[in-house]
């Protein structure tokens, strides 16, 4: 074997040797980017946890925060259950074979998470509504908060105090979320959207405790 030859060899060698760091380092790279992704996911994930959480706690400070007087206080609440049970009856209508299934807007809720059927017909009713999942949230809020000292009132008996809501809440609700939620149940009633809740509601419609503060 002439030096050329050994050479060559040794030079084949050499480039096999390169080769096999050039594919472990892309391997390496390979679970380098693997790795950011996941991180980035996981971080991007948190952060909509943390934001999501920030909200919660800004809705429910705003929410503790009213300084409504007694009558003001039960005009909106009265508002709100008629918008959540509105939600409740438009989804029966739509599932007439879960009825005894979905006793409450509670079970909805709680349900809609894993069933896509429930969750589907949920999105659809709150579209016809011109609601939002966030208005939902902010309405089920404010009747935890408020719902054991608040008491409905009559569509009339409300006219008969303040002649304007929107105007109040506009005026006394600070929190935007809070407001827009409120200003949109205050629509839907007026348009005749939403039903007068009867005084048996109450209590099922306290149901939705757990669901929200989860």
């Amino acid at each position: 074997m002439n030096n050329e030859t050994a050479t060559l060899i040794s030079l084949k060698e050499t480039m096999k040797r390169v080769d096999h760091k050039l594919q472990a380092l892309e391997a390496q790279f390979k679970e380098l980017d693997f790795t950011k992704d996941n991180l980035t996911q996981k971080f991007e994930h948190h952060s909509k946890m943390l934001a999501s959480q920030a909200a919660q706690n800004e809705l429910w400070t705003a929410v503790l925060a009213l300084k409504f007087t007694s009558m003001e206080l039960n005009i909106i609440y009265s508002y709100v259950v008629e918008v959540l049970i509105c939600l409740h009856t438009h989804v029966l209508e739509k599932l007439p074979d879960l009825v005894r299934s979905l006793p409450t807007l509670a079970s909805v809720l709680r349900r809609k998470v894993k069933n896509k059927r429930i969750r589907v017909v949920w999105e659809s009713v709150l579209e016809e509504c011109g609601l939002q999942e966030r208005d939902t949230t902010a309405l089920c809020t404010f009747f935890i908060a408020h719902g054991n000292k608040a008491e409905h009132y009559s569509a009339k008996v409300r006219q008969m105090y303040i002649r304007d809501v929107t105007f109040m809440i506009t005026n006394m609700v600070k929190n935007q979320a809070l407001q827009n939620a409120l200003l949109m149940a205050v629509q839907l009633i007026e348009k005749g959207k939403a039903v007068t809740a009867p005084g048996e509601q109450k209590s099922s419609l306290k149901e939705l405790m757990p669901i929200v503060k989860n």
